[in-house]
């Protein structure tokens, strides 16, 4: 693969890593205002980038795994802006690594207080129950409402 064309997937890959930290801020915001259908909306967008992403990367690779050699192979600007470009894009994923651990925290969290809602409702259903059956006796069972 030219050196031009790798440099180019690396450049494109990290304009959709500044997209998808763009689209994690957002993410953020849905998930602590409970904007779920916004969040489901912008959850496929991701995926789209995400695709995109791993199409660059299939240029990229190899490169990657020959990276001292790719790199010595680089004039001096080259070089640098490849490094640069590592760099940076590391750097975002990073950041948007952090941010989706944080918002999974946030719905992990969410998730088990409504568990515990839900077990409490049921708990105070049943206590209403045995509370009715104590202080008025058992319901009969096969009670026709209709006649």
């Amino acid at each position: 693969m030219a050196n031009d064309e790798i440099l180019s997937a690396m450049r494109r890959q990290l304009d959709c890593y500044q997209r998808l930290g763009k689209l994690t801020k957002t993410q953020h915001e849905y998930v602590q205002n409970s904007r779920n259908e916004d969040l489901l909306a912008l959850l496929a967008q991701r995926q789209r980038l995400l695709e995109e992403m791993a199409k660059l990367e299939q240029i990229i690779v190899s490169a990657k795994r020959n990276w001292k050699q790719f790199t010595a192979g680089l004039p001096d600007d080259q070089r640098m802006e490849a490094e640069s470009l590592v760099g940076e894009t590391r750097r975002l994923l990073e950041e948007i690594a952090a941010a989706d651990r944080d918002d999974t925290l946030v719905l992990h969290q969410r998730k088990l207080n409504a568990g515990r809602g839900i077990n409490q409702a049921a708990a105070a259903r049943k206590f209403n129950r045995a509370y009715a059956a104590a202080a008025y006796g058992q319901a009969r069972t096969g009670l026709d409402l209709h006649r």
